[in-house]
């Protein structure tokens, strides 16, 4: 059974062309959980007038905590299936990925799998220079903490319960940041290419500002983690519920972190 998981918040125009695409997908997903984080453009509402004609759930929360890694949480510990998929709800995610997401798990090469911009054939059309820039350079800095390409995904898929094992004391960062440093090197990781487009509906939430004390929080936390969890944090092994130990498959065919 698989689960996706959608956080949103004031994402009304997006929905029904986010769920036509999602319905074309194979395999489809089971279950389609929408956490919303207070909106108030009628996304919820919109949410629910579709509720009985797709396999959709929504998850209220009207005082949030933890930011999009609370989100993905609340919506890993309601969801029913073993396989979880997570991703944006703007459409900067292609839904038409989630089969080449799955398929390293369903074969048992991964542990989890990542839509990456930065591997070989992924890419990130329309964004300014100065995204670029912090994108790239946060992703860089990363690399040696996570040995992947693009650890800010939000497009992820890995099993339900290894997410929630890998998460207990997330701190409302970047959720798939978070499982990286944790699961530590034995988590087999796989990255597949995707075309991250901004979105084209609804007001973005991304500005130069925002993007700043983005940049500026991440490297606090790849600071926090680098000196408080190589000591204290639990890591992926053979006696993990999901997996067994394996040399890291991260995909390798890009040059740049």
């Amino acid at each position: 059974m698989i689960s996706l998981v959608i956080p949103t918040l004031n994402e009304v125009e997006n929905i029904s062309p986010l769920l036509a695409r999602i319905a074309q997908c194979a395999p489809a997903p089971d279950q389609i959980i929408f956490v919303d984080d207070g909106s108030t453009d009628g996304t919820r509402e919109r949410i629910r007038s579709v509720a009985g004609s797709m396999p959709v759930e929504l998850i209220e929360r009207d005082t949030p905590s933890l930011g999009l890694a609370g989100a993905v949480i609340a919506g890993a510990r309601a969801a029913a299936g073993e396989w979880l998929v997570v991703m944006d709800a703007d459409l900067s995610h292609p839904p038409e990925k989630i089969g080449e997401l799955l398929q390293p798990l369903l074969e048992g090469r991964a542990d989890m799998v990542i839509g990456s911009r930065y591997v070989k054939d992924g890419s990130t059309p329309g964004w300014p220079f100065w995204r670029k820039i912090l994108s790239r350079a946060a992703a860089a800095f990363a690399y040696p903490l996570t040995g992947v390409h693009d650890s800010m995904c939000g497009f992820f898929a890995m099993p339900r319960t290894l997410l929630l094992e890998l998460t207990p004391a997330a701190t409302g960062f970047k959720i798939a940041f978070e499982v990286l440093v944790q699961g530590g090197r034995n988590l087999r990781v796989v990255e597949i290419p995707i075309v991250f487009r901004d979105r084209s509906l609804g007001v973005s939430k991304m500005s130069f500002g925002v993007a700043s004390v983005f940049a500026v929080r991440w490297l606090a936390a790849m600071a926090s983690k680098l000196f408080r969890d190589q000591e204290t944090a639990p890591r992926f092994s053979s006696q993990s519920s999901i997996a067994s130990p394996a040399k890291s498959s991260k995909a390798a065919n890009s040059a740049f972190p």
